[in-house]
């Protein structure tokens, strides 16, 4: 049997699936993605409601040193900064819209699935 590349401890697109499996990293991704243009840090901190300025912080820098979003920042008083997907990013975020999509479309068959399965009987030990 072939062992997949990304399930070797030592393969480099592993921290690729690491960056990308964060919550946070999908939610901008997406959010970004359904943006009719660039974002500035405080709109986009607004439409993802629970996330911290820190997480979000932590997220975006993430994403641009990956090359997934690009930041832009205006030399105004303050300073302007906003944030877009770049080609990769695009590309990306357009699965994740996807995988978004269909956590919508499924949830209800989900969290029945998860009543179903807390409220069964406990499993009888083997005599």
């Amino acid at each position: 049997m072939d062992t997949v590349q990304s399930y070797l401890r030592a393969c480099p697109a592993r921290t690729v699936l690491d960056a990308l499996a964060n919550k946070w990293t999908l939610l901008v991704l997406s959010a970004l993605r359904r943006s009719a243009g660039p974002v500035r840090f405080n709109a986009l901190r607004r439409q993802l409601e629970g996330i911290t300025q820190k997480s979000l912080t932590q997220t975006l820098r993430t994403l641009e040193r990956d090359g997934l979003v690009d930041r832009a920042v205006y030399p105004t008083v303050p300073p302007r900064v906003e944030y877009s997907l770049t080609e990769l990013g695009a590309q990306v975020g357009e699965m994740f819209t996807v995988l978004g999509d269909w956590a919508e479309e499924h949830v209800g068959e989900i969290l029945s699935a998860r009543e179903a399965f807390d409220n069964r009987p406990a499993p009888q030990p083997l005599r």
